[in-house]
């Protein structure tokens, strides 16, 4: 099958063929039909985070299960699914009381040491990205990384769900669990802000204060819910905010993974407010913060791919989708090959798009 090699940061992808396994007990065979172009792939093409190459990066896609493991009775050949890396053990701690994003075992979910490798090139170990690597025409993954899905919704729109519309509307309604009535912030309005902006909507958010530095995603924020927008290369975010809300907003969210704007999330909650950081800060930065603030009951915490649930979130989000309520058509910026995936990134840097997807068929 044709993928997209990782072979160190600061490097292009490289379209190669790769060998896929078959799926052993519970394992499951998919055809990739979509894959979305997330910003966090472009942290470790950077080499802002580490991984160990060569591998086939990729975490947000959804298609058609090919074959499945002797064990699997969850899908079977020809039921569509989302692909989501917060594979889950199901008995750990953290899965039994409700907390499968945070599994502790995942260790479980993957091929013991001294097996054949999922992927592979010409014998050689190829590594897979989270559990899933969607930059490929086809993954093996184990079932407990999957969701089956309705056909009625279509696999490119299916495929945000698997991470940015999950980690975004996620943020607000499970982490944060913001109020109706409430105010909120969000900095950046790449794939995950956006969905922060529609779950801000969803949840019932008075106002919904969208900041970034490029004109045509505030434009996008506006469109999908955002009451005010804040251009923060020309002005003060946080003083626009205070300005706006008359002294800060309830609820701020930090979606890009940038040391200042985590900071100005912050610094824009009211007292007793709480700032939610998703986006990945680089490895070794810190946070610096107010002391005193922290008196004034303002709170700030981090989110974990939406603090998800996804067998349940997911389906529930697929419904928000075909409701109306949940606006993924205008999401996708563009759509491309694999081939693009370069092409991708660097319109990513650009601020030019919300989403790229990856169509294989």
């Amino acid at each position: 099958m044709k993928a997209a090699v990782f072979h160190g940061p600061n490097q292009p992808l490289t379209i190669e063929q790769v060998q896929v396994d078959k799926p052993r007990e519970r394992e499951v065979l998919m055809r990739t039909v979509a894959s979305g172009v997330c910003h966090s792939d472009l942290h470790f093409v950077d080499g802002l985070y580490p991984y160990p190459a060569p591998a086939v990066l990729g975490h947000e896609g959804a298609g058609v299960v090919e074959a499945v493991g002797r064990d699997v009775n969850y899908v079977k050949p020809g039921d569509h699914v989302i692909a989501c890396l917060s594979v889950f053990c199901g008995y750990c701690n953290e899965c039994m009381s409700g907390h499968p994003n945070r599994c502790s075992n995942q260790q479980a979910t993957q091929r013991p040491k001294g097996e054949p490798s999922r992927l592979s090139q010409d014998g050689k170990l190829i590594r897979q990205f989270a559990n899933l690597s969607t930059y490929a025409e086809q993954m093996l993954v184990h079932e407990n990384a999957l969701v089956k899905i309705t056909h009625d919704i279509p696999l490119d729109r299916a495929a945000l769900i698997g991470c940015g519309v999950t980690t975004g509307v996620g943020a607000v309604l499970n982490t944060a669990r913001i109020e109706p009535g409430s105010t909120v912030a969000v900095f950046g309005c790449g794939g995950v802000g956006l969905a922060a902006v529609q779950g801000a909507r969803i949840a019932g958010a008075r106002m919904i204060i969208a900041i970034d530095q490029f004109e045509n995603k505030l434009a996008m924020a506006k469109n999908l819910g955002a009451t005010h927008t804040v251009d923060g290369s020309h002005s003060d975010a946080v003083e626009a905010i205070r300005e706006l809300t008359g002294g800060g907003v309830d609820y701020s969210f930090e979606a890009v993974g940038v040391k200042k704007l985590a900071e100005q999330c912050f610094d824009c909650i009211k007292a007793g407010g709480t700032a939610t950081i998703i986006g990945m800060i680089p490895v070794g930065q810190k946070i610096e913060i107010d002391g005193p603030k922290i008196l004034t009951e303002r709170k700030i915490q981090g989110s974990n791919m939406g603090s998800n649930r996804f067998r349940i979130d997911m389906p529930r989000y697929i419904d928000y989708y075909l409701q109306g309520r949940l606006n993924l058509d205008d999401m996708i910026s563009r759509r491309g090959k694999l081939e693009d995936v370069n092409d991708a990134f660097a319109a990513m840097k650009r601020g030019e798009v919300a989403r790229t997807v990856l169509m294989f068929a």
